[in-house]
């Protein structure tokens, strides 16, 4: 069958159906029978969804020229610049911006395994409050400490998992509680 035959056969029957659920054709009786056998058939149309925007509940995270997503979040009532990190598994904290937080890493055991890209080290681990991202906050968030190993804090998984979603387009990261 050649395209146009196959757009033919197409659009008689796109054109069938549409004058059939417009009460338009005629409906095809059984002689026998005496009762309609073709339907009114219903023709559901396509409408275009309006593109997503963040809305009260969302935030953007912009690309920096490391080529890296880079945040400042408000933990527990402290800033604190995170690395959006979508390979950690959990919110790592460096042991600066631990003490800054009021979190006493120096009273803390490290005593949890973290395998990172660069091996194995040890940390803390600890619950943060809540981190808020501009619109977004998630409350109750693990997180762990590491002593020396880390340059600066890792947004993670255990924050980002709670999100309804994120993206990324065009430089941007679009976070949605």
């Amino acid at each position: 069958m050649t395209i146009r035959s196959l757009f033919i056969v197409m659009f008689t029957a796109v054109a069938i159906a549409l004058l059939i659920s417009f009460g338009i054709a005629p409906k095809f009786q059984d002689e026998e029978a005496d009762i309609a056998v073709l339907e009114p058939v219903t023709v559901a149309t396509a409408t275009p969804q309006p593109a997503v925007s963040p809305g009260s509940r969302s935030a953007f995270i912009d690309k920096e020229n490391d080529g890296h997503f880079w945040t400042r979040a408000d933990v527990g009532g402290t800033q604190v610049k995170f690395m959006v990190d979508t390979g950690a598994s959990i919110v790592a904290l460096t042991y600066f911006d631990a003490q800054r937080l009021g979190l006493k890493p120096e009273e803390l055991d490290f005593d949890s395994e973290i395998r990172t890209a660069g091996g194995l080290t040890y940390g803390a681990p600890v619950t943060l409050p809540s981190i808020r991202v501009g619109r977004v906050i998630i409350k109750d968030v693990p997180a762990v400490i590491l002593r020396t190993e880390l340059e600066q804090s890792l947004l993670g998984m255990t924050f980002l998992g709670e999100l309804h979603s994120y993206e990324v387009r065009q430089g941007q990261m679009i976070i949605r509680q």
